[in-house]
């Protein structure tokens, strides 16, 4: 109500300054690189925007058929008595099953004309699970989609309409991007399109590099590499380009940072040089296969490079060697320090998955480590990323004592069950006690302890004789990684 009241006021106070006041308006001068600016603008938003379409999709959802309810003692104490049977029989004779039901779910997103057949680039979750895809162009035409190909991981999908001699838009380098650099979004934004089908065009800049986007947001997908920029984009924006000032995409808008639902200045695409990659391969009807070592990574931190004696933070830690990966083959082993990949230096995790993931399987490559403060290299060959890796996932077990501001418990076969655990030896984080050493550390509930100091955590039991001997500092290694809980300072 207050942003209604806010818009209101505004209009109301706009219009008595132009209908009350008797002096002539002076117009600022605009300068030549303000009109410049404008110039360049207004081209992106003829040229690029003819190329920009609206995708509306239907998807039908079913609810499975399910016996009718007979609720014979509501408040009773659930025991069934041979009264209760006989009605339950008679209702299930008479009335039978519920029947499946059907529902149709709609969705709205953008995406972008890549090539004048009838190739149009999208996000994958626009196009996901959809029955049926309807494709409206920025002059009211509308046309069926059929979708190409598909690379849920990436985010990307390439859908075809039945037409010919389209406007089209041209990806550019995004590794050319500057922060600081004028980007334009453009997008079909809250179903506009379905009352004027031209798309809406917002301006902003570059404001960061190589962003990365959390698990909780992005679940399965590969967002560790993307675009930030402060150009509204809003809910249906979703595939829609983001374009330089020379008309080129230099990406795809893929999702937005907000407390609300809607633009707070912090959006997200995907680089357009990943776009390409993944576009061409679908186009030509290939299969997306991504390489793979088969191994958990994390960044160094100050006190982790001290522990280590290691020159500097440049590198990335392996934290766990998956059994019978490619890793393994070749030699890889926990706590080595990747420092080279196929000749290329390695400052951070991004800068590792994204190489390894764009490099060829069965490609064999040089991979120089540190280990024991001596420096190695082994040949490992690339593998193909296994369809499903899950992930850890947090666990509630019964708790032991506090250390360090832990309280950990056991992998009991019900929180296996439960929660899918890939771990068979270790025991889980219940607690962390705020501002704890375990705390200052890092480390949270839900990770799982496997070694203190080197020595093997395969149970509660294990836990409680090794951090009884532990004094100093203290070196975990969990699941996701290690951690340094430093001795508290006196």
């Amino acid at each position: 109500m207050k942003k209604k009241l806010l818009f209101f006021s505004l209009t109301l106070i706009m219009g008595l300054v132009l209908v009350g006041s008797p002096l002539t308006p002076t117009a600022a001068t605009p300068t030549p690189e303000g009109l410049r600016m404008e110039d360049a603008v207004i081209s992106v938003a003829n040229s690029v925007g003819k190329a920009v379409v609206s995708i509306g999709i239907e998807h039908t959802a079913k609810i499975p058929k399910m016996k009718r309810f007979y609720f014979s003692q509501p408040f009773g104490n659930g025991s069934s008595s041979g009264q209760d049977e006989q009605l339950r029989r008679f209702f299930d004779d008479f009335f039978g099953e519920m029947p499946q039901r059907k529902y149709k779910q709609m969705g709205l997103g953008s995406g972008v004309i890549i090539d004048p057949k009838g190739y149009i680039l999208t996000n994958e979750h626009v196009v996901n699970g959809a029955d049926k895809i309807t494709v409206t162009l920025s002059d009211g035409r509308e046309f069926k989609g059929e979708i190409k190909g598909q690379d849920p991981r990436a985010d990307l999908a390439v859908i075809k309409i039945n037409a010919h001699n389209l406007p089209y838009a041209t990806l550019g380098d995004s590794s050319n991007l500057k922060i600081g650099q004028w980007v334009v979004a453009i997008g079909n934004p809250y179903a506009f399109a379905m009352q004027n089908p031209e798309p809406t065009v917002t301006v902003g800049v570059i404001s960061a590099m190589h962003r990365s986007l959390g698990r909780t947001l992005s679940q399965e997908r590969n967002y560790n590499d993307l675009i930030q920029t402060d150009a509204a984009i809003n809910p249906g924006n979703s595939g829609g380009p983001l374009v330089n000032l020379k008309g080129e995409v230099v990406g795809i808008n893929v999702a937005i940072f907000s407390t609300t639902g809607g633009y707070q200045g912090i959006g997200f695409a995907i680089p357009s040089n990943s776009a390409k990659r993944i576009m061409d391969k679908l186009i030509a009807g290939k299969k997306i296969v991504y390489g793979w070592l088969g191994i958990t990574v994390q960044d160094l931190s100050d006190d982790l490079a001290k522990y280590f004696n290691l020159p500097d933070k440049n590198g990335v830690l392996v934290a766990k060697v998956l059994d019978n990966s490619p890793a393994q083959k070749a030699g890889l082993k926990d706590a080595d320090l990747i420092r080279q990949f196929d000749n290329k230096a390695i400052n951070n995790v991004r800068e590792l998955l994204n190489i390894v993931s764009e490099t060829e399987v069965g490609k064999k490559i040089k991979v120089v480590v540190i280990r024991d403060k001596k420096e190695l290299t082994l040949e490992v060959e690339i593998g193909p990323r296994p369809q499903e890796l899950s992930e850890a996932t947090p666990i509630v077990s019964a708790e032991s004592q506090n250390w360090r501001g832990l309280k950990v418990g056991d992998l009991t076969p019900e929180n296996i069950s439960r929660f899918k655990i890939e771990e068979k030896k270790g025991v889980v984080v219940v607690d962390v006690d705020p501002q704890s050493l375990a705390d200052a550390a890092g480390i949270i509930p839900g990770d799982i302890i496997l070694e203190i100091n080197k020595q093997p955590v395969n149970n509660s039991a294990d836990y409680e004789k090794v951090t009884k001997q532990a004094k100093s500092n203290v070196l975990v290694k969990a699941a996701r990684g290690y951690f340094l809980l430093k001795e508290s300072e006196k």
